[in-house]
């Protein structure tokens, strides 16, 4: 149930011993009524701040604050929470700080997916100018959380805009307004959509370079919103970075009849049971040329195999299990009993189900416990739960504390409120991949660059090799697509190395822009 914010009460109307004491408290009761007052009307707070990034120091405006979603008539229809980080110069006529002239100025509208996802992942993890500390390798560090500077952060490069849909972070439908309304595939990315128009027009920056960055559920929306930004609003984009993307949901979904999420997640199962030396030679010595060979293997000999069903031989069926044995470091046996089937949960189960250990699933370099040693199938996520703590608390201590937005309403980190999501109903799984192949067709200068992590199982990265190879883009545009790879998960900015390695890659990707 939605938490809304409760009315202030006034200091000083219930004691009056003194004349001056009472004016005292009628001043400090004036105060907090203006704060009040200042919350309801959904007022942006503004913040200046200083980071030192790539050795050049950065002054800049932060920008916190509700959005309107308006009807035809101007009525409020939800409030989108938005943090804006702006870069400033001296450049006013008296030296003073202000924005550099729009045109000049890249700004890159930013989101996480879920579908029910705040921004909080992108924020504080990888783009933003504060990030939440954690070890070299990802590993999450005895609570509390740990706040510091983003060195790696994109604001040297691009302004930047996160965005929390309706239902997340503080966003949420307007009183009386249903906002279920907003849960779906196209109703969130036209909601998403008016509020990068707004903002466009409220800051002056229709002349601004325009980007997008989604990660998960938030590359389903970057896609969908190529297409209903360029061909309902006229904003045409120059550049969409998708981290660990997923624009075909056939590729994800271990349904009975489908077999194609099998051999697209092989390669990632390769990469898993590598890092946790579940590999026999000569496979556990380079992880690049193994995972050649396991997308060799999963594409033709393993892809025909599930393709010839029933109609496959003792000795086929033998074979292909024992192959699957060697990428996987699951047995043979196991293998044969799941009809040379594993999906996902099965895997993070069995693995190291020897040492009574889990796998991950946003992260499989992760490892937990469950309760029961014996279940066919994961209790929770260990790389999920390695996050979520240091990201809520670095979060809400940040937005009151540095941003100075006040709100008594709780930030949506992860919120399962926007459930049923509906997609359109013309297709068993939803594929926006041609949507943003025909953004790219009608707008030759779109370029996007598709980040992938080989130890993340929630988007694996032969499957986003494989949903680019059927984009249909032709020949001439197939070089606007670019795809860089980390060793870590769906959340690569983790690791230390990989969050730099991902700077340097939005680098070239924006310093390319026409």
């Amino acid at each position: 149930m939605i938490k809304r914010l409760a009315c202030l009460m006034l200091l000083g109307l219930c004691f009056t011993p003194a004349f001056a004491a009472a004016d005292e408290k009628k001043n400090e009761a004036d105060s907090k009524n203006e704060k009040s007052d200042a919350k309801k009307s959904d007022k942006p707070v503004i913040t200046e701040h200083d980071i030192v990034i790539g050795g050049q120091t950065i002054h800049y405006r932060a920008t916190a604050g509700l959005m309107p979603l308006l009807d035809d008539y101007g009525k409020s229809k939800a409030s989108v929470f938005y943090i804006a980080y702006e870069k400033l110069d001296k450049s006013g006529p008296n030296g003073e700080w202000r924005r550099p002239d729009p045109g000049s100025r890249p700004v890159t509208f930013t989101f996480n997916g879920g579908p029910g996802s705040s921004s909080v992942w992108l924020h504080m993890g990888a783009l933003g100018p504060r990030r939440v500390v954690f070890g070299d390798e990802g590993q999450p560090l005895k609570p509390p959380a740990t706040l510091a500077d983003n060195e790696h952060s994109w604001l040297d490069l691009t302004d930047l805009v996160f965005i929390d849909p309706v239902s997340t972070g503080f966003s949420r439908a307007a009183e009386g307004e249903d906002a279920s309304k907003y849960h779906g595939l196209n109703q969130d990315a036209q909601a998403v959509a008016d509020f990068i128009r707004l903002w466009l027009v409220r800051n002056d920056r229709w002349l601004s370079p325009k980007y997008l960055a989604g990660e998960s559920y938030g590359t389903t929306r970057a896609a969908a919103l190529s297409g209903d930004l360029q061909e309902r609003l006229g904003v045409y984009l120059n550049g969409i970075t998708l981290i660990s993307m997923v624009l075909n949901f056939q590729t994800l979904s271990f349904d009975a009849g489908n077999d194609e999420a099998y051999w697209l997640f092989l390669p990632t199962y390769t990469a898993t049971a590598f890092y946790h030396k579940k590999l026999k030679a000569p496979l556990d010595q380079n992880l690049e040329e193994t995972l050649k060979q396991a997308r060799e293997f999963a594409s033709r000999d393993y892809l025909l195999a599930l393709g010839k069903g029933d109609a496959l031989t003792g000795g086929e069926k033998d074979a292909i299990a024992q192959r699957l044995s060697d990428f996987t470091g699951l047995s043979k046996h196991y293998i044969l009993r799941s009809n040379l089937r594993v999906p996902i949960f099965s895997f993070t189960k069995e693995l190291l189900r020897d040492q009574g250990q889990t796998v991950g699933r946003l992260d499989s370099r992760y490892k937990g416990f469950d309760f029961n040693d014996n279940s066919d199938r994961t209790e929770y996520d260990p790389s999920y739960s390695a996050i979520l703590g240091p990201y809520t608390a670095a979060l809400n201590a940040y937005v009151r504390g540095e941003l100075q937005f006040e709100s008594d309403v709780n930030y949506e980190i992860l919120t399962d409120r926007v459930r049923p999501w509906r997609f359109p109903t013309d297709s068993s799984y939803p594929n926006v991949s041609r949507t943003l192949s025909g953004a790219i067709s009608r707008n030759p200068y779109l370029r996007v660059s598709i980040e992938c992590g080989y130890f993340d199982l929630a988007t694996p990265f032969f499957a986003s090799e494989y949903t680019v190879d059927h984009m249909s883009l032709e020949p001439a545009l197939r070089k606007n697509v670019s795809m860089n790879y980390y060793k870590s998960g769906h959340m690569m900015y983790v690791r230390k190395e990989d969050l730099a390695a991902l700077k340097q890659n939005a680098a070239k990707f924006y310093s390319k822009a026409p």
